[in-house]
């Protein structure tokens, strides 16, 4: 029996076939389509998503029996799909373009709505940090009621959806909505104490009221855990354009960055099923922190606690860096140095700069390239503060510059940002443990994304958090992790009896499916000198906000 994960990126979408081992047997991907019409306004299609979905799956299963292709997982980017009352697309461009109907997750149009939101200081936000993000789909509905013409937009609305819960409505013709996406994304309350449902003063206050209106409709009033079954399965035309077979369990959807979560979580432990003190980062452009918890967990600037986002039964705190990735990037690709490097396409910049690294180490004797940045400090935040600090004008800082603009100044300005970013993760993890009192501990690292191909950051993050980093022996957690949510729905549609290597849990599925991992281990030669150094990361942060304050008084 095979399982289909599906994820839905920012500029592509991608497909593997998975076995029941979580194995990835065949992977295709197909570029989508982002329109930029001014700044900081990104749309896409979901006729042109759902068009790439089908094509994708089509290559995978492509001579595999339908009859063996037991369900499909989407995920996706927590992007603003909207749709009217006959489910046709509803345009959210300013100029109509009809098939322009969704606001793609990194669209900041919402600034203004999502300041006044955070005016109200409603109860609803503690659970994102204190503050909403302009990222957030209430912030983006209000942007279009306000903006759009009435009666040819919020007259004609028929549904919001996420992107991941518009797959599977597409899919399978249910309109339930992801636990993940309503708690994450949608303000939705699943306190266990308070009781579970959308907080109908907090849509008032805000002038969002009417999406109250036939029982939240428009929202969502079916709410499922990740990976249940949705509906009956792949409609007769979902089926015929994915050439799969009718009634094939599609799951309950997932947020990419936790679909990454899932697949990562129970990598290489002895006890898959014990997910608490482990730190999963999805890194790439940037960074996505999540941490699993027994007890609901309040942390200043992390968004969370979201109850059963992740997986069931469990809260989730979700920190987070801005550029991460991208800020490596443009370290590197802003040095005069840069065009000088010695690369190809077998060799990247960074890792020419590892083995630059290596080598001014061993001429300098020093034991570690970590040393090499003893006079030279960077602080990470070019593009603000996600957590703890949460302050978007937060700024860049490097201590250390010189005249230099050689490979070698090129390598320490490189080697101290990762090494600041590190130092961003230990201050989350220990913002998250300070807050809880001591129920949160992290014992590990698990690290998925582009940032995992990077030794050099591998083993500066374990050194400087003083804990072990394992990556997954597979090379796409993300898309495993949509592959276990199929396999769950699979195994929650046939009889326990029946099928007893498998049952209905989630979390069943991430055992069966976990990859194994590769483990680096911190040196505790190193500990003193990143203590000292963190020291100076914290001292930093302080010094910025002073700067601030003083020349914000007036002469």
């Amino acid at each position: 029996m095979y399982f289909v994960g599906v994820d839905v990126g920012t500029g592509s979408v991608r497909a593997a076939l998975v076995d029941g081992t979580g194995r990835i047997l065949k992977k295709s991907t197909n570029a989508i389509q982002t329109w930029n019409p001014e700044e900081n306004f990104y749309q896409q299609s979901s006729e042109d998503i759902w068009r790439s979905c089908c094509k994708v799956v089509r290559e995978v299963t492509e001579g595999v029996s339908s009859e063996a292709v037991g369900g499909i997982g989407f995920d996706a980017t927590c992007s603003l799909v909207v749709v009217d009352s006959d489910g046709q697309p509803l345009s959210v461009s300013k100029n109509g373009e009809r098939e322009q109907n969704i606001i793609l997750w990194m669209d900041h149009r919402a600034k203004k709505e999502a300041d006044f939101i955070n005016t109200t200081n409603h109860r609803v936000l503690k659970y994102v940090g204190g503050k909403i993000s302009l990222e957030m789909e209430t912030p983006k509905i209000l942007w279009l009621k306000n903006n759009l013409p009435k009666n040819t937009f919020w007259k004609k609305v028929g549904r919001f959806f996420d992107l991941p819960d518009f797959l599977t409505w597409k899919a399978t013709d249910a309109v339930s909505r992801s636990l993940c996406t309503v708690v994450c994304k949608w303000t939705y309350c699943a306190d266990q104490t308070l009781g579970s449902g959308w907080d109908r003063s907090y849509f008032e206050e805000i002038g969002l009221d009417d999406l109250s209106q036939n029982d939240w409709s428009a929202i969502g009033n079916e709410i499922f855990e990740p990976g249940r079954p949705c509906g009956g399965g792949l409609t007769e035309n979902a089926a015929r354009e994915m050439g799969l077979t009718v009634g094939t369990p599609v799951a309950t959807s997932l947020i990419d960055a936790h679909a990454g979560g899932l697949g990562m979580i129970g990598i290489g432990s002895k006890n898959p099923t014990e997910f608490r003190h482990r730190l999963v980062m999805i890194g790439g452009t940037s960074t996505c922190h999540m941490l699993l918890s027994d007890q609901e967990v309040f942390v200043n600037g992390v968004w969370g606690p979201y109850y059963g986002a992740m997986v069931p039964g469990l809260w989730l705190l979700e920190g987070g860096q801005s550029a991460t990735g991208k800020l490596i990037d443009h370290v590197i690709n802003t040095h005069p140095a840069a065009k000088h490097l010695n690369i190809s396409e077998d060799v990247r910049a960074e890792d020419y700069l590892n083995g630059l690294l290596v080598k001014m180490a061993a001429d300098r004797g020093l034991d570690a390239i970590d040393r090499l940045t003893e006079e030279f400090h960077v602080y990470p935040d070019f593009h603000g503060n996600r957590s703890p600090v949460a302050d978007p004008t937060l700024k860049g800082m490097v201590v250390g510059l010189t005249l230099s603009v050689d490979q070698e100044n090129l390598a320490l300005i490189y080697l101290a940002t990762i090494q600041a970013l590190c130092y961003g993760t230990r201050h989350i993890i220990g913002s998250m443990e300070k807050k809880s009192g001591g129920s949160l501990n992290v014992q590990e690292i698990l690290v998925c994304g582009g940032l995992c191909r990077n030794l050099t950051f591998l083993q500066c993050q374990a050194n400087v958090a003083a804990l072990p980093v394992r990556t997954s022996t597979e090379d796409d957690s993300v898309l495993i992790g949509s592959a276990m949510l199929a396999a769950a729905a699979w195994t929650s549609s046939k009889s326990s009896a029946e099928f007893r290597p498998w049952s209905s849990s989630l979390r069943d599925a991430i055992t069966a499916m976990a990859s194994d991992a590769r483990t680096l281990h911190p040196s505790l030669d190193l500990q003193e000198y990143h203590k000292r150094k963190y020291g100076v990361y914290l001292e930093m942060l302080k010094h910025q906000n002073m700067y601030k304050n003083i020349m914000s008084r007036n002469p």
